[in-house]
């Protein structure tokens, strides 16, 4: 399994008001806008990145976390073979990723994801 990038989820009640301090003060960019998520990235370092949500789109809980996997079905395979409580099932969504929320040994809520291919 390889990790691509680990992204913190700051949730909020309004995104947008974030934008200042994480382009202006930050000097981040903009990368996604979807209403309720805004991620921020590093000009310099593509995979620092943070995320700014209101609530998720389509699961009933905020993801603390957000990692990016090579291979999502070899990941969720080995969180189900060892008895990883899953919190939101395996899911494509209509963004483009597919992904599934773990609960980790603190109770913490992590959005373990991957970009689906793009059709050819």
């Amino acid at each position: 399994m390889g990790v691509r990038r680990v992204v913190p989820n700051i949730q909020a009640s309004n995104p947008e008001d974030s934008r200042p301090f994480y382009e202006g003060f930050l000097g981040l960019t903009q990368a996604m806008d979807m209403g309720w998520i805004r991620t921020f990235v590093s000009p310099q370092n593509p995979t620092a990145q943070v995320s700014v949500l209101s609530s998720d789109k389509t699961a009933p809980f905020h993801p603390g976390l957000s990692i990016e996997v090579d291979n999502i079905d070899e990941v969720h395979a080995e969180a189900l073979r060892r008895g990883i409580k899953i919190a939101y099932p395996l899911t494509t969504e209509e963004w483009g990723v597919r992904r599934f929320f773990a609960v980790d040994p603190n109770g913490k809520v992590i959005n373990i994801m991957a970009h689906e291919a793009p059709a050819r």
